[in-house]
């Protein structure tokens, strides 16, 4: 049905489904947005939601890579950091994603949140080349489109002013800079 509504007004993608795992009860954004606090449930039913509306001719955006549901800061703010190894955060966080992935949704939107267990530098998802371009696209195989969020947001603009924002998520391997309005 959403995928046939927004069809009908002309609408040809959604920043939809959350992929995010709700398992930070401290987290001020994600809570009521994620399906669940369960990796498996998560996948489950995102993976349904994008076969739904790409079934029926609209663009799924999985999103917020690698994963928003274990901060306790909100990125519209200022720059959350999910802490855990590389091993954690695949069982955890990266499950949904990979499944999004392997399910064939079309968009992936970065995140702007700073994961050190897959990129110590410090910098967001969406100006890391190494989460970015190597995990995304090199392990994970995802050959659509990388879309970044919101680039007004405070998890960027704290560190970078706009310009050179957007250049380093392009250089990290973003297609499409999100600009809302």
């Amino acid at each position: 049905i959403t995928a046939l509504e927004a069809r009908a007004l002309g609408i040809h993608m959604t920043f939809s489904p959350v992929m995010d795992v709700n398992n930070n009860p401290k987290n001020p954004i994600i809570n009521f947005r994620s399906y669940s606090d369960d990796p498996e449930i998560v996948a489950k039913f995102g993976t349904a939601f994008i076969k739904g509306v790409q079934d029926h001719g609209l663009i799924a955006c999985a999103k917020h890579f690698p994963g928003h549901g274990n901060t306790e800061t909100d990125s519209h703010t200022s720059l959350p950091i999910i802490h855990g190894s590389r091993e954690e955060l695949e069982s955890l966080e990266l499950y949904p994603f990979r499944q999004a992935v392997k399910s064939g949704v079309k968009m992936v939107m970065v995140g702007h949140i700073a994961v050190p267990g897959l990129d110590d530098s410090g910098v967001p998802v969406s100006h890391s080349s190494i989460v970015t371009s190597k995990l995304l696209r090199g392990r994970m195989q995802f050959d659509g489109i990388v879309i970044s969020d919101g680039m007004e947001m405070g998890g960027l603009t704290q560190t970078a002013w706009a310009g050179e924002s957007a250049v380093r998520a392009v250089e990290a391997g973003v297609d499409i800079l999100l600009l809302p309005m």
